[in-house]
């Protein structure tokens, strides 16, 4: 997410195209690595929804005057998630997108401690519950392997458990009524 570049995004398409990954052991905000991705199946295009783009198209825009704005103090490197404060243009650090969440999930009344990498697991098991694919799933995750999809990310829902049992007391009395 903190790799992310404007230029991986395609607002027409409805696309982002992941690439790359940040590394940046000692937060030094000019001393950072985009990285290829682990696997080759970690480089891949997500499909977005128009709400995520209009979304994207509005920060674009916020981004755009604070760039205006602050010229000859901004330094223009195309992230999407770049800082505000001090060292603008640079990408912003994973620490301070844990901390914004952490005080989001407080403000909410959520009392559990979620990281960015949280919202993966939440996104995958939603998936699961929506009846995507595991195959296309594994793909939106850019897992080179099945088994990683089914092993770490397959968190069954209560919800899902109370459909599983109600299908199969509808698939039993329905051959009952034969």
């Amino acid at each position: 997410m903190i790799a992310l570049k404007w230029s991986d995004i395609d607002m027409y398409k409805k696309t982002l195209r992941v690439t790359k990954t940040y590394y940046n052991p000692n937060n030094r905000t000019k001393e950072y690595q985009l990285l290829t991705p682990k696997t080759k199946g970690s480089i891949r295009t997500l499909k977005m929804d128009a709400g995520v783009i209009e979304v994207l198209k509005r920060h674009k825009e916020h981004q755009d005057d604070l760039i205006d704005k602050m010229k000859n103090e901004y330094t223009q490197l195309d992230f999407v998630f770049a800082k505000e404060v001090q060292n603008l243009g640079y990408p912003e650090f994973l620490k301070t997108v844990n901390t914004h969440m952490r005080r989001l999930l407080k403000i909410s009344g959520i009392h559990k401690e979620l990281t960015p990498h949280s919202l993966r697991h939440t996104h995958t098991s939603l998936l699961i519950e929506a009846g995507v694919g595991v195959k296309e799933i594994q793909q939106r995750l850019g897992h080179g392997d099945i088994n990683t999809t089914m092993n770490i990310y397959a968190h069954i829902t209560e919800n899902m458990g109370e459909k599983s049992s109600q299908k199969f007391s509808e698939l039993m009395r329905g051959s009952l009524d034969l």
